[in-house]
């Protein structure tokens, strides 16, 4: 896997076409981030990057509960070399770090560690992604949370962080939104729960979905608002910002990348 670029993309239109995936390719992004969800993608993980020629594809994630290792393995093997960074996750049982860790051994002599990055919150996590992954990719996190996995990670190794990016100027619409978002859900997940309480929320913050939970975990504002707090994650350790097209206006698409480039 070649090193991330500053910028990198989610948008839902590319889990059903091509055409956005080679506009962001032109735009000048360096990443395009699909949505693993609760199925398999390899198969739209191809397609799109047989219809790209250089964008690296990322699954962000591929659960390890759900989809078998000799279907990752294939499917990397058959797309070209640097294209495919194959992104894990989601082993939910008992033992998470040990079914990770087996799924790595059944993947490895296909895939190297140099394309595999994994979903990692907590240490123990973004420990083994530092020792038998590229790197991690840790989803609604403040940058000091970036900083302190830098020092888990160490230098060389790859943080591409997702971000929850709202184009909007009126905090208490961008707490709505957010509110009504993925936050609404994910405060529920035991993992992400255990998260926010290390980056210093409390409970009530997590069940209330509080404004000091919105705003610390939330880019918002106009243009140069939301450009200048990704490139405070930058400055925290983030080698790449990934930001969910969805919710930005189209103009905004090629700005963003002048500004991180």
């Amino acid at each position: 896997m070649t090193e991330l670029g500053p910028i990198g993309a989610t948008h839902s239109a590319l889990d059903t076409g091509t055409d956005v995936a080679a506009e962001l390719e032109e735009l000048g992004y360096a990443t395009l981030w699909l949505a693993g969800g609760q199925g398999n993608n390899l198969p739209r993980i191809t397609e799109v990057v047989r219809a790209t020629s250089r964008i690296q594809v990322a699954s962000g994630i591929l659960s390890v509960d759900r989809v078998p290792s000799a279907a990752v393995a294939s499917a990397y093997a058959e797309l070209p070399a640097g294209r495919f960074v194959v992104g894990l996750g989601g082993a939910h049982g008992p033992r998470p770090l040990a079914a990770l860790n087996d799924y790595l051994d059944e993947v490895e002599d296909v895939v190297p560690q140099s394309a595999r990055i994994l979903s990692a919150l907590g240490p123990r996590m973004l420990e083994l992604a530092r020792d038998r992954a590229s790197g991690a990719y840790p989803y609604l996190v403040t940058t000091d949370y970036v900083a302190s996995a830098r020092e888990i990670l160490g230098a060389d190794r790859q943080l591409a962080v997702l971000l929850s990016v709202v184009a909007e100027t009126d905090v208490t619409r961008v707490r709505e939104v957010v509110r009504g978002g993925s936050l609404g859900f994910l405060a529920g997940m035991p993992g992400y729960a255990a998260n926010f309480r290390r980056m210093g929320f409390t409970d009530a913050d997590i069940a209330d979905r509080s404004d000091r939970l919105v705003d610390g975990l939330t880019v918002w504002g106009d243009l140069d608002g939301v450009v200048a707090r990704l490139r405070e994650y930058r400055a925290a350790g983030a080698d790449q910002v990934v930001v969910p097209l969805d919710g930005v206006p189209r103009e905004w698409w090629p700005e963003l990348v002048k500004a991180l480039a």
